[in-house]
């Protein structure tokens, strides 16, 4: 069985770092993995096994995703374009694929439709499946004709929508309105973790604080303003920890590092964060993907800072369903910098020991179960 995914991160990681776990999930499996990769190379990126293609690179400038950069970091004009689409298609023709999976695509990833619309059809003539691949909440664009473009497209060219969560947890209605019109396309696989940290350290032993920005690019604001409230005595008597991740500006990490007293440790990225959360009394981050699910495997109560630039809704829905069960205090990005990040710090250290909640992790496998079927000509 051969699987060729389309990939493309522009500003954080965390979509990379979910598609990295799937590929590996379906290399497990014994499929014949091709990954066209679109953004930078990650620091730490584990494709396994997996053919990797390097499509011509694509970032945002900036938080709102206005204007796209290629790797000199000029406007995509259209002779871009071009070569993007065609090195697209080349590198699917030569893998030959059974199955085709887009991470997003029509669901975002909009400003890559001409390049993902003529990888459609051309799954499509050729009659290979295609499914796509989708976090468990999106951003919600409240454009009814977003969301019925969406569902053309949707209809017309996907096989199968594979929603990475838990029903149980959030359902893809919750986020995208219409997708009742699309719901014998929708299968959940769980959430796609690797969640096997060092076993969580009792709770009354834990005392480091943990604040990470998951990759970095939009977490300057929430890592100063953490420095800030520790410095105004928040947290007072407990070590702290800032890990920035690695798309951080190098001038903004080594400004942290010229202000923090000698008990707050400076790290630009920790493989084993994991590990630090499990052994942590409190975690302050962002509210992404992956971080939430490493929260709750490590079993930490969180200040969570969720994201949440012009349009931007996912990070602060997540973050609402932790607080809803006490897991979380949530305290929102437009009042960093004003002083308030010390008070939440204490209300977020009197939150009680998370309970255990059962969530369904086992998204990576479940995707590769359903490639095999799709390959199959079926349905699990």
């Amino acid at each position: 069985m051969r699987l060729f995914v389309h990939v493309q991160h522009l500003l954080g990681i965390g979509h990379q770092r979910r598609m990295e776990r799937i590929v590996r999930g379906c290399v497990a499996a014994g499929i014949d993995v091709t990954v066209a990769s679109g953004g930078h190379p990650v620091p730490g990126e584990d494709w396994g096994s997996a053919a990797i293609c390097r499509l011509p690179v694509a970032r945002a400038e900036g938080a709102d995703f206005a204007r796209l950069l290629d790797d000199l970091d000029r406007p995509l004009d259209d002779a871009w374009w071009t070569r993007r689409r065609a090195a697209t298609l080349a590198h699917a023709q030569a893998a030959r694929p059974d199955v085709l999976l887009v991470e997003g695509y029509p669901f975002a990833r909009r400003a890559f439709r001409r390049e993902l619309d003529p990888l459609l059809a051309w799954a499509r003539a050729l009659g290979i499946p295609v499914a796509v691949s989708v976090r468990d909440i999106l951003v919600a664009k409240p454009d009814p004709a977003r969301a019925a473009a969406v569902v053309e497209t949707v209809r017309r060219s996907v096989d199968r929508v594979l929603v990475h969560g838990d029903p149980h947890v959030a359902r893809l209605e919750d986020s995208f309105a219409a997708a009742a019109s699309i719901s014998d396309r929708i299968a959940y696989t769980g959430y796609v973790a690797d969640l096997a940290p060092a076993a969580p350290v009792p709770f009354p032993e834990r005392r480091e604080i943990v604040v990470s920005a998951g990759g970095g690019a939009v977490g300057g604001a929430l890592l100063r303003a953490a420095l800030q409230a520790r410095l105004a005595g928040a947290g007072a008597g407990l070590p702290w920890r800032l890990v920035t991740g690695p798309q951080l500006p190098a001038e903004d990490a080594a400004a942290l590092r010229a202000s923090a007293p000698p008990d707050v440790a400076i790290d630009r990225h920790r493989p084993d964060l994991p590990t630090l959360l499990a052994a942590a009394r409190l975690s302050i981050s962002q509210a992404g993907y992956n971080t939430v699910l490493e929260l709750l495997a490590a079993g930490t109560p969180a200040l969570l800072v969720p994201f949440a630039a012009p349009g931007e809704s996912e990070q602060s829905q997540r973050a609402a369903i932790l607080a809803r069960r006490g897991r979380a205090v949530v305290y929102p990005e437009a009042e960093l910098g004003r002083g308030g990040l010390a008070a939440a710090v204490a209300s977020a250290l009197a939150l009680a020991p998370p309970a255990p909640w059962p969530l369904d992790t086992d998204g990576a496998a479940t995707t590769a179960r359903e490639v095999l079927a799709l390959g199959k000509g079926g349905l699990p």
